[in-house]
């Protein structure tokens, strides 16, 4: 992966650049992700607030409700309809940005570490064995 990334939606109306490697990358199982992709995951790269900016057009956002906290707010394309980001809101406040690796203009880089809330995954999903699993959240790192 090289520093800056970039990416964009499928009719090129929006375009980001990320300064920052990846906080994580994972493929989230729940229900919310697989109704917003039309798939049975959502290929996801975590990375820091304020690392992801828009080079090209404006995002619209629909909000679904976060099991841990607060809400999910989802950012796609008004033009294509194209899934972009995904932030995590407490009390208003945005913790993190996530893109989905679909977006990358590279995603051959992208390399899930985990699989989440595998308790919704479906059954022909064919999970990777060798990462590991969280029937929901992964537990909280200590730093």
């Amino acid at each position: 992966m090289k520093i800056p990334f970039t990416g964009g939606c499928s009719c090129g109306a929006i375009r980001y650049e990320c300064t920052a490697e990846p906080i994580m990358m994972f493929k989230c199982h729940c229900r919310d992700c697989q109704h917003v992709t039309g798939s049975g995951f959502a290929p996801a790269v975590l990375l820091p607030l304020g690392a992801l900016r828009l080079t090209r057009g404006q995002l619209r956002y629909h909000f679904t409700s976060s099991m841990a906290r607060g809400k999910h707010k989802r950012g796609f394309c008004p033009e294509c309809g194209s899934r972009m980001t995904r932030g995590e809101f407490e009390e208003g406040e945005p913790q993190f940005v996530g893109i989905l690796a679909s977006t990358l203009d590279d995603p051959s880089w992208f390399r899930p570490q985990m699989d989440i809330f595998v308790s919704d995954a479906q059954p022909w999903d064919q999970m990777d064995p060798a990462i590991p699993k969280f029937a929901q959240y992964p537990p909280p790192t200590k730093e």
